[in-house]
């Protein structure tokens, strides 16, 4: 489809880049190596900036959440305002993942979460990324289960406490961690399933439709005659 075409069915502003939900999405991008800077001075025996070195965790968990604000505030605004760019569309979803991924990794190497959770985790995220480009590219629309949300809720639930990593008076917080993020694995098991089978359901009642419509014009075609 050319530029032209994409502009009239999106509208003018689909080749837009600067925008409210972009900046946010890029505000993201730009404050993933500042959490990942706090991870890792969490390991410095002489912290320079925080009198104890547990303080950068506290800090890094404060910047991830605001980093995970910004995607709901970029959806929320993008959907409220209706604005749909190609930059957005295609960056939004990879800043999640870099936010995301990029933590697990470090959480991983901080030895606070088991490696098969994170393999599993990241593994499913190119699973199910694989999965959306070939229903963009068939035309066909899958929508988020609810087992897809859950378990982003309970992921983003599970890293703050693990890279806060303490435990505060009653709570536990690495164990409160631990468990969110074995919850989120499971559902994001579950959800994939779930995903693969609504993907396959609608290929083959694309496929089906498109039986019929051929076998219709053959119809079409023997009736009018040579």
């Amino acid at each position: 489809m050319s530029n032209e075409k994409n502009s009239e069915k999106w509208g003018q502003d689909y080749w837009q880049l600067d925008n409210l939900p972009n900046r946010l999405t890029l505000f993201r991008i730009i404050l993933i190596p500042l959490v990942l800077f706090c991870m890792l001075a969490t390991k410095w025996t002489n912290p320079i900036f925080f009198s104890s070195n547990k303080s950068f965790g506290i800090v890094a968990a404060i910047i991830f959440i605001a980093a995970s604000l910004t995607d709901f505030f970029d959806g929320y605004i993008a959907r409220k305002k209706n604005i749909v760019t190609m930059f957005g569309s295609f960056l939004d979803p990879i800043a999640d993942k870099f936010l995301v991924v990029s933590t697990l990794i470090m959480l991983l190497s901080l030895q606070r979460i088991p490696d098969w959770v994170v393999i599993v985790l990241v593994l499913r995220e190119m699973y199910m990324m694989s999965l959306r480009l070939f229903a963009v590219h068939e035309g066909i629309t899958v929508h988020v289960n609810d087992l897809g949300k859950w378990k982003t809720t309970f992921q983003m639930i599970a890293i703050p406490l693990l890279l806060i990593y303490q435990k505060w008076g009653w709570f536990d917080l690495p164990l409160i961690g631990l468990v969110c993020i074995f919850m989120a694995t499971f559902l994001s098991l579950l959800s994939s399933v779930v995903y693969s089978f609504h993907l396959v359901a609608l290929i083959k009642d694309k496929m089906i439709a498109a039986v019929k419509l051929r076998n219709q014009q053959k119809r079409e075609k023997m009736s009018h005659g040579p």
